[in-house]
């Protein structure tokens, strides 16, 4: 009699294989079964305990994930950017990278209390998102800007402003061309998640990611993720996300006076302030009427001559934003003495390599292939425990940083 393997979960296995972006033939042919056994394997067949021994060593996954119960599956829409153009399996890439990332962040829960989710309810839109104006997106930026106390001045810090917040944050390789970041308002723990790519963007270039992924997030809560399929109706939401972005990095009437001429020049001197890119600051000026468009495209076609279409100047200057929560949390841990790294690795039965770059972590720290890295620093001032307990010290481990004024 053929027997299984005990406590095998069949999602696990599809979670695996589509993280690392393979068909059922492709792993069919990693672990030299025929493509009809893996969809059984996944489907609820339990293959047997040497067949498991190779899915772990050909996937890179610790045996003991394949018989970790899943999270629940959340009903809340995923915005992808660009849901149009990126390939089923980048989305599916994506998708187990997010149920990773949450699951992380409920592990991380048990031991620290994360700020509470902060995002003021008046300026979710009550408005269908098929009645939303310019105005009210514009205003909208405005008031998040106030909340926030930026005023009109650059926003700092916008990752860390989200996780002040009680968003969880994350740049992830997402190894497709047409995949730049995406968000959920994750219902089945309350908590917004925004991931960013950090494989291809410059700093101008996620931090737009990252206020774009906020637009969805004040402005799209309560969208049926049913009309996120409609291409009419994405199309509409992504270019609601995408104004947005644009008035919530640079809003408006600070960028007109300080702009001291509407042409490449003089929006390269207002980069490294306002840490948005250049051709940002073309479209911005048109949308607010600096420019018309007949000027706007003479801009772009000047743009191109530049050769600034694939890299723009102060690119490799500008740095950019990284999440901390999760890394703080983890380092905390250690330091900490609450967990080893083999203990923390055991407990969330993912890869080294997934729990590393979801959680912020330089490579190797975890898996030991790397030399001791210092914490942050204020993580020497102490640790806050879950639950008002404490560690003998005093850490505010995501204090908000006071914004500058602008």
């Amino acid at each position: 009699m053929t027997v299984g393997t005990p406590g095998f979960v069949p999602a696990r296995l599809t979670e695996a294989r589509e993280s690392l972006g393979l068909t059922k033939v492709a792993l069919s042919e990693l672990i030299d079964v025929t493509p009809t056994a893996v969809s059984q394997y996944e489907n609820g067949t339990s293959p047997r305990p040497d067949v498991l021994d190779q899915l772990s060593l050909k996937l890179g996954f610790p045996r003991s994930f394949f018989v970790r119960p899943t999270v629940a599956e959340d009903e809340a829409p995923i915005f992808w950017r660009s849901n149009a153009a990126a390939t089923k399996l980048a989305r599916q890439r994506g998708l187990q990278r997010l149920k990773w990332s949450k699951e992380i962040t409920a592990y991380l829960t048990e031991y620290f209390e994360f700020p509470k989710v902060d995002f003021p309810a008046e300026l979710f839109s009550q408005i269908d998102f098929r009645e939303l104006t310019i105005e009210d997106i514009e205003r909208t930026a405005d008031q998040m800007r106030q909340y926030w106390g930026f005023g009109q001045g650059p926003v700092p810090d916008l990752l860390l402003e989200l996780e002040n917040c009680g968003a969880v944050t994350g740049r992830i390789n997402m190894a497709a061309e047409h995949l730049d970041a995406f968000s959920q308002w994750a219902t089945c723990i309350g908590v917004p998640f925004v991931l960013i790519g950090k494989d291809r963007a410059s700093a101008a270039r996620s931090r737009f990611d990252a206020a774009h992924e906020l637009g969805h997030l004040l402005l799209h809560k309560k969208v049926d993720r049913k009309r996120i399929n409609s291409k009419e109706d994405f199309k509409l939401i992504e270019q609601q996300a995408h104004r947005f972005a644009a008035a919530f990095l640079l809003p408006g009437k600070a960028f007109a006076d300080e702009l001291w001429t509407p042409s490449l020049d003089g929006f390269l001197a207002l980069k490294e302030r306002w840490r948005v890119s250049i051709k940002m600051m073309i479209k911005r000026s048109e949308t607010i009427g600096i420019t018309e468009k007949e000027e706007s495209q003479r801009l772009y076609i000047n743009y191109n001559r530049r050769g600034w279409l694939h890299e723009e100047p102060l690119d490799t200057v500008l740095k950019h934003e990284e999440p901390k929560i999760l890394r703080r949390s983890f380092e905390a841990l250690i330091s900490e003495g609450i967990k080893s790294r083999q203990q923390i690795l055991d407990d969330l039965a993912l890869p080294a390599r997934e729990v590393e770059q979801l959680g912020g972590l330089p490579s190797g720290y975890l898996s030991g292939n790397q030399a001791e890295v210092k914490a942050f620093p204020s993580l020497r001032e102490g640790v806050r425990l879950a639950g008002g307990e404490s560690s003998g010290k005093v850490v505010n481990l995501f204090g908000r940083e006071k914004p500058k004024d602008g």
